[in-house]
């Protein structure tokens, strides 16, 4: 049937559809009127789309609002309940696993030791594992999705990731797949920072930012980067590496495992704080570093972290080293990218106030005065949940778009949708 001015086509019905159900998802609008005034939809359209999404059960009524004049408005709101996000956040060293609602909220969550080194198949079966544990323990609405943040980079198109130089053995793996054949409900995958960077503007600190930078300082060293209020990915999603960034004067020193030399990573990151280290436990001024190798303690960014903040000066020196050297190469970026606010985060990164103040003291000394203007610089608040939340908002943002939304809207939540999970 052809379409006409007085028929909407499906494109504009599931455009204002998901129109109106993310004003109320977003709590920016929570009646009927609101939502005509916030998104400019006539009050004809908007009692049906609403009465679309209250009959699949995405949004419920509450009580009578306050009246204006005339009936009434009853209130809406969106059922965060109606259904789980599974999200998992792997590190080379640590994974996070756990369950949001709709809404992105954590319910519960559970973190684990793992090597990454040991492949994707060992990894990935144990992260499963914690999956079934944690729904099992959590037992309540159906999974929508599943959203994995990985430790390198990803293709955004197919969720693979590609030659990450801390992952041997993962090039190509379908991870989506993996997850996909396991629990048979749609599944995206994305680096760890990009979806650390999305809990943050989404539920941390740099919400309502239209400009941020997210940088992970942990084992290695990574940034997600935010333009617009939208993740930016790049061309293939390889956007933000920073940790591969060369550091001017340092071509010969800190052998990365890019297979490259002077990079970031190589010489500011965890593991290259944990090579410090053991060198450090020979200097007579790092009594700390030296009683934890006395004690037959293994050496790690862990460990510098643990002396500097028992005032142990050669550990102080590392961090600041590091710091300086990120905060460096954030300057660049900050010149190029003129964010309103730098989120600190990783175990090192946001280990010490000393980290975050030399950090803010290379950038300002560093970046031109107009982009530093009314830039803030902080640590992350959601700490180890930005990962997890990012990774839920990943799904999210995902399943309620109007092109994967037109896939499932009549049946009320995704199930298993063959052009969801290709």
């Amino acid at each position: 049937m052809e379409t006409t001015s007085l028929q909407p086509s499906i494109t504009d019905f599931i455009r204002s559809t998901a129109t109106v159900l993310d004003v109320v998802r977003e709590g920016t609008a929570t009646t009927r009127p609101e939502i005509c005034r916030r998104t400019g939809l006539a009050r004809n359209l908007v009692a049906d789309r609403v009465e679309q999404l209250l009959s699949v059960g995405l949004i419920a009524e509450g009580e009578l609002g306050r009246s204006t004049g005339g009936r009434a408005p009853r209130s809406l709101r969106f059922r965060a309940d109606a259904g789980r996000i599974l999200v998992a956040e792997l590190g080379a060293t640590l994974v996070n696993v756990g369950i949001t609602d709709l809404s992105g909220t954590l319910v519960a969550s559970t973190e684990r030791a793992i090597d990454v080194t040991a492949g994707p198949e060992v990894t990935l079966n144990y992260v499963s594992e914690l999956m079934n544990a944690l729904l099992g323990e959590n037992r309540g609405a159906d999974t929508w999705g599943i959203g994995i943040g990985l430790p390198g980079p990803v293709e955004w198109g197919s969720g693979r990731p590609v030659a990450p130089p801390i992952m041997p053995g993962w090039d190509g793996f379908d991870v989506r797949r993996f997850f996909n054949e396991r629990y048979h409900r749609p599944v995206w995958v994305d680096n760890d920072v990009n979806v650390m960077a999305t809990g943050e503007v989404r539920a941390g600190v740099a919400r309502g930012h239209e400009t941020a930078i997210y940088i992970k300082v942990g084992t290695g060293i990574g940034a997600g980067l935010v333009s617009r209020g939208k993740l930016h990915r790049g061309a293939q999603g390889a956007a933000g590496d920073i940790g591969h960034m060369a550091v001017a004067g340092s071509s010969s020193q800190g052998l990365c495992r890019c297979g490259n030399s002077g990079c970031l990573e190589a010489l500011a990151g965890g593991s290259a704080l944990a090579r410090e280290a053991v060198a450090a436990a020979d200097n007579p001024r790092s009594t700390y570093l030296r009683q934890l190798r006395r004690d037959g303690k293994e050496l790690t960014s862990a460990s510098v972290i643990e002396a500097a903040r028992h005032a142990d000066p050669v550990a102080m020196e590392l961090l600041t080293a590091s710091a300086a050297l990120v905060g460096d190469a954030l300057a660049g970026m900050v010149n190029l990218l003129n964010p309103s606010i730098i989120v600190l985060g990783g175990s090192v990164g946001r280990s010490l106030d000393l980290y975050l103040a030399t950090v803010r003291r290379a950038v300002l000394n560093r970046s031109l005065p107009l982009a530093t203007r009314s830039l803030q610089i902080v640590t992350s608040p959601l700490a180890d949940r930005a990962g997890l939340i990012g990774a839920a908002y990943t799904v999210l943002d995902e399943l309620f778009s109007p092109a994967i939304l037109a896939s499932w809207i009549d049946m009320g939540q995704p199930g298993e949708l063959p052009q969801m999970t290709a």
